[in-house]
């Protein structure tokens, strides 16, 4: 039988800001989206004083006052950093790991011969002692009993190790967890089972599956067996290459001027080309899009999208940069204050599938090398420290991050001083 193990970071933002913080450690802490938007992690105690996941920022303040609460703006260079060093470290502790998402790893534990809570526990120790991320570590015999393992050690265990797989266990969790908390089971999808009278993980485990698939969809149904204890869902060791890369961002003030359109779209094209690469694949179609704000009525609204085919697959930014400007003037029409550009990359083809075209011209002299050489030079020192002219290194139009920590694991200038 297969044995799977959830590994999900503890409040991650807000562990990552802590760890060169100990001083915050005990006291309400909250992180920002893009632009210092809303909250997007939340500490134990801001937990405590009502904090909803998603509130805005602008309508805490008072509260953030009143409670002395901690406010950083994402710092995704130090939480990208931090989440590898947490992989590394599952990596070395399991024979095989599929990385779910920026603080989440599925472990396979498959014929693991040491007891299982006392694995989950070593998992637990050996995370926070190598990386100072506090971690819950979820087991079961199939990846959504896992997932609700972790949400139990998380929320109603002071161990933070859950073991499911005892089939007793099994049947008791899931009779006290509302299926609203079932992985893959939305607001949308829980209110339509309520009405089902289908109010708990059990509820929904007993539904005959043939029935739930007809009347929802098979991935419900997988849902369903999972929670029975019968393995649907298999380990993925490797992430499935995208079909589209988009990279978009909202500027932190209106944009009226065609030239700082160019930059943004330059600069998001470049990034996208970055994991264009990292995938190995070429694009053929590009997309660029901008638009003004959709909350104030007293300004006139606009949004356009262009399409602009590749007469060569690429994944050169400089050729992907170009595509995205000439699309880009095709849209733009002054007198708008744009609030949100982006770009879509699609119609991907691999290396040994490229199909020529005899009129199309040439491929840059030098292209692979010169973009393998920018990749690795930018791996090395930082993102962007080698970028085209046309991008800025500090944008006026740039996202607002007026509460971001220094960046002590990509900046030599910000390290952290001891003395």
């Amino acid at each position: 039988m297969p044995t799977f193990a959830l590994v999900d970071c503890n409040n991650f933002y807000v562990s990552c800001e802590r760890l060169f913080r100990p001083d915050l450690r005990g006291l309400p802490v909250v992180v920002l989206s893009n632009n210092d938007g809303c909250v997007v992690s939340r500490s134990n105690e801001a937990k405590a004083l009502g904090i909803a996941m998603g509130e805005p920022y602008f309508k805490l303040r008072e509260l953030i006052a009143l409670h002395g609460i901690e406010v950083f703006s994402s710092n995704y260079a130090l939480y990208g950093n931090l989440s590898a060093r947490v992989m590394s470290v599952l990596r070395d502790l399991a024979p095989r790991i599929e990385v779910y998402s920026i603080d989440e790893a599925f472990l396979d534990l498959t014929g693991l011969r040491e007891p299982l809570p006392v694995f989950g526990r070593k998992v637990k120790t050996e995370v926070q002692r190598l990386t100072g991320i506090p971690v819950g570590v979820g087991i079961a015999p199939t990846k959504t009993l896992a997932k609700l393992a972790n949400w139990c050690a998380k929320k109603h265990t002071r161990s933070g190790v859950v073991d499911l797989s005892d089939p007793a266990r099994q049947e008791k969790l899931l009779r006290l967890t509302p299926v609203g908390e079932v992985w893959g089971i939305g607001r949308k999808l829980s209110a339509k089972l309520e009405a089902m009278n289908v109010a708990t993980a059990w509820d929904l485990a007993q539904q005959d599956p043939a029935f739930i698939r007809k009347a929802f969809s098979i991935v419900v149904e997988k849902t369903v067996r999972e929670l029975r204890g019968e393995s649907c869902l298999a380990l993925g060791e490797s992430v499935e290459p995208k079909q589209m890369i988009a990279c978009s961002r909202s500027f932190s003030e209106r944009v009226t001027d065609l030239e700082d359109l160019r930059e943004a779209v330059a600069s998001y094209t470049s990034r996208a080309a970055e994991k264009l690469r990292a995938q190995g694949d070429y694009c053929q179609l590009l997309q660029v899009y901008i638009r003004t704000g959709v909350f104030n009525p007293n300004e006139p609204r606009y949004g356009r999208t262009a399409s602009v085919p590749l007469a060569c697959p690429t994944h050169d930014t400089r050729d992907l940069v170009q595509a995205a400007l000439a699309g880009l003037a095709s849209i733009y029409v002054p007198g708008y204050r744009y609030q949100k550009a982006g770009v879509v990359l699609m119609e991907f083809a691999s290396p040994g599938r490229l199909q020529g075209d005899l009129f199309a011209p040439p491929p840059r002299p030098g292209s692979e090398a010169l973009m393998a050489t920018l990749d690795r030079i930018n791996a090395r020192m930082g993102r962007g420290t080698i970028h085209l002219a046309r991008v800025p290194a500090t944008p006026g139009w740039g996202m607002r991050q007026e509460l971001k920590s220094p960046g002590y694991v990509s900046r030599w200038s910000e390290l952290r001083c001891v003395t």
